[in-house]
């Protein structure tokens, strides 16, 4: 993580009234069932960055039963007692009205190893989402089988087994627009823990004079991976092929597929930690140039890298394109990109307000419209890398509370975290953070993969009238999941667009489906689908409250 410094910028007022909704998120975790715990290393002493980055969590609907379920990464330990339980990754199914059954045990998805991030995805099209989930070691596929169990299908799909690679964030993607689901996959470090520097070894391994896991600055970065779709249960490394191997040597987490420039065709945006963010642009004939300086992205508006960790994009100010937000490591605040049209972003942090707080260190960021007033919102999970970092006596804390931004509908967010309830003000070491509609009653929840911690699942029970709308998108032309598709809906005088995605956040997986916020508007004025195979449908617009599946091919197309 960089050790990052900036010039001083003097936050933009906003001209709104800051008069925020009923908001108390509480975190019900255990109450709703979800007891998984995550384990990575000594929890007290960290000898590598390995067991501090931390891991994932899906939001993924694996029975079609229209409960979205969750899907837990966890690490691993260096070494374990004679005949003491290793940590296991963990699934829980979602029997509704918040209360979840963990089903590891029957589901083919305990295993062992140094789990860190996760996405989800149809690749074969059957109608059942599938998980890919990356490690230290080698990444695995799981197929799912339709009857409550994964399959570990790595090697059948012509994915690497063995090896030692640091898979950190992923995607699934259809890069081609072939129909069928391609992955991207983040690489971090070139890492061996025989041969690495231990705490306090040289320069790299302090921080302000305390001996601490070496890195990113002087270790080796990894090479970057796309796998191309066979379309027969197979994939094929393209990664020297389509330039998604270059630039290498960066130090990468977070993987957000996106249509950036508003050509119809998916580009990759990756987040990277003390080395230049990476914009794979979509040249359309297989290939990518990365443009992450051309396009504004590299670097912060000082032309600085960043320690960058989580990443998230939404049309956060209506304009029909995706703004991009990114978190960062301490010393530094997060960055957000307001997109200038065609690819080009600005970085408008301090004028959006979110450069008053600079000693937290950020992973999970997610944009969330938590008062369904129809201006997404956003939410960050935090917590510092360095177990022994209290010791400072700095503003900075290994557990810290999350932040949660309130979108003032002109250009700005007000930080609302103090009036937030328990749920964000509660200092935590939050990683992994995933968002979605766990009980369909229109109220986005929140779940966090906590370092060395439970579990969090955060419910807003703060009273709230406005409408809402959930759009599950299903490709018949386009992939199945239409992960790709842009929505359009209008209401209440009011346009929003929103893409389905695979892989966000921090090394994790919110539900595919699409959540809008109404406000008062009781119904739907338009609905479009701009589908991944080019295509543009208008769907008769629906009633408020409810979930709706919009099917390719049955809309009106344009």
């Amino acid at each position: 993580m960089a050790h990052p410094q900036h010039s001083l910028h003097t936050p933009v007022p906003t001209s709104k009234k800051i008069n925020p909704p009923p908001i108390e998120f509480i975190d019900v975790a255990r109450q709703a069932g979800v007891t998984f715990k995550h384990t990575s290393g000594d929890p007290l002493h960290k000898n590598f960055l390995l067991e501090s980055t931390g891991a994932g969590v899906a939001v993924i609907d694996y029975d079609n039963d229209g409960l979205p379920d969750l899907f837990f990464v966890n690490g691993s330990q260096w070494t374990f007692p004679q005949g003491a339980p290793r940590p296991v990754s963990r699934l829980y199914h979602n029997l509704g009205h918040l209360r979840f059954e963990d089903v590891t045990a029957q589901s083919g998805l305990s295993v062992v190893g140094w789990g860190q991030g996760v996405c989800a995805g149809d690749y074969d099209n059957d109608g059942r989402d599938d998980l890919y989930v990356t490690y230290y070691g080698h990444n695995i596929l799981y197929h799912n089988e339709g009857n409550g169990r994964f399959r570990d299908v790595t090697g059948a799909a012509g994915l690497p087994t063995a090896g030692r690679r640091w898979g950190t964030g992923c995607s699934f993607v259809d890069y081609d627009r072939d129909g069928y689901l391609d992955i991207a996959v983040a690489n971090y470090l070139d890492f061996d823990p025989l041969h690495s520097p231990k705490p306090g070894d040289n320069l790299l391994c302090q921080f302000k004079g305390l001996p601490v896991a070496c890195g990113p600055r002087g270790l080796k970065g990894g090479v970057n991976v796309l796998y191309h779709n066979e379309k027969n249960g197979t994939f094929r490394d393209v990664s020297k092929t389509s330039g998604f191997d270059k630039p290498a040597g960066h130090t990468c987490f977070s993987v957000l597929s996106s249509d950036f420039d508003d050509d119809s065709w998916p580009d990759i945006f990756i987040a990277c930690d003390s080395t230049p963010s990476i914009l794979f642009h979509n040249n359309r004939d297989g290939t990518f140039t990365d443009l992450g300086i051309e396009s504004g992205t590299a670097f912060n508006g000082d032309g600085e890298e960043q320690g960058s960790m989580g990443a998230d994009a939404a049309d956060a100010f209506h304009e029909g394109r995706a703004a991009l937000v990114k978190t960062n490591f301490d010393d530094d605040v997060p960055t957000f990109y307001r997109s200038d049209g065609a690819g080009f972003f600005t970085d408008v942090t301090y004028r959006a307000g979110l450069g008053a707080l600079t000693h937290y260190v950020g992973w999970g960021a997610g944009f969330i419209d938590f008062d369904n007033d129809g201006w997404v919102d956003l939410v960050m999970a935090n917590g510092h890398v360095y177990p022994t970092v209290d010791r400072l006596g700095r503003e900075s804390k290994f557990k810290e509370p999350k932040n949660l931004y309130w979108n003032l509908h002109d250009g700005a967010f007000a930080d609302v975290s103090r009036l937030a309830g328990p749920g964000i003000s509660t200092p935590a070491s939050g990683r992994g953070l995933a968002y979605g509609d766990l009980d369909n009653n229109g109220s986005v929840e929140v779940v966090i993969n906590n370092l060395d911690s439970p579990a969090s699942l955060l419910v807003n029970k703060a009273s709230n009238s406005a409408n809402w709308i959930s759009i599950r998108a299903v490709g018949s032309k386009s992939n199945r999941d239409a992960i790709g598709a842009m929505v359009t809906l209008k209401a209440g005088g009011l346009t929003q667009t929103a893409e389905v995605r695979s892989g966000c956040c921090y090394l994790s997986q919110s539900d595919l489906r699409l959540h809008f916020g109404l406000g008062s508007s009781p119904r739907v004025d338009f609905l479009q689908v701009r589908w991944p195979s080019g295509v543009t449908e208008e769907f008769l617009p629906p009633a408020a409250n409810r979930v709706v599946e919009l099917v390719e091919g049955s809309g009106i197309r344009k």
